[in-house]
């Protein structure tokens, strides 16, 4: 996964949860986190989409914009941002197009069994495209703060 930093994001069209579609040019000219969570509505996926939706004032204001995305269902993600009052689009990856280049998809260890899935990460994006940081296998707590000091050091 570091081995995709200063490369472009990888091309993808994927439909937010308003059934737009977006790509990796429609993110250009601005700053981009864009987060990978494994499940809608689950305990540390809620935690994270709150604290990104708590802080994203702070975010804007590094001029940087935030998404979401994970394999759920446009409905799944519509509902998830309604009962949470997400103020950014989540993106819905079923078929992981993007999610497997990203290395955010693959085998991990849950309940103490392998399984295969959607491995929490986030990728801060520049406005030409480049990836220009990654956290491979996030750990919730903290990881917003970690984000915005990255996010204010890379524009610094």
């Amino acid at each position: 996964m570091t081995s995709l930093i200063g490369h472009p994001l990888p091309a993808f069209s994927l439909q937010d949860d308003q059934g737009a579609t977006v790509t990796a040019a429609d993110l250009r000219g601005r700053w981009t986190v864009l987060y990978a969570y494994p499940k809608d509505s689950t305990p540390g996926c809620t935690t994270e989409a709150c604290d990104f939706r708590d802080n994203l004032a702070r975010v804007q204001s590094l001029g940087a914009q935030v998404y979401g995305i994970s394999r759920d269902s446009l409905k799944s993600h519509q509902n998830f941002i309604t009962k949470q009052q997400l103020p950014f689009r989540l993106l819905s990856d079923p078929d992981c197009a993007l999610l497997k280049p990203l290395g955010a998809f693959g085998k991990k260890v849950m309940y103490g069994k392998e399984v295969e899935g959607i491995i929490r990460s986030t990728f801060l994006v520049d406005p030409k495209g480049l990836i220009r940081h990654a956290w491979p296998k996030v750990s919730v707590k903290g990881h917003v703060q970690d984000v915005l000091d990255v996010l204010t050091r890379l524009k610094g």
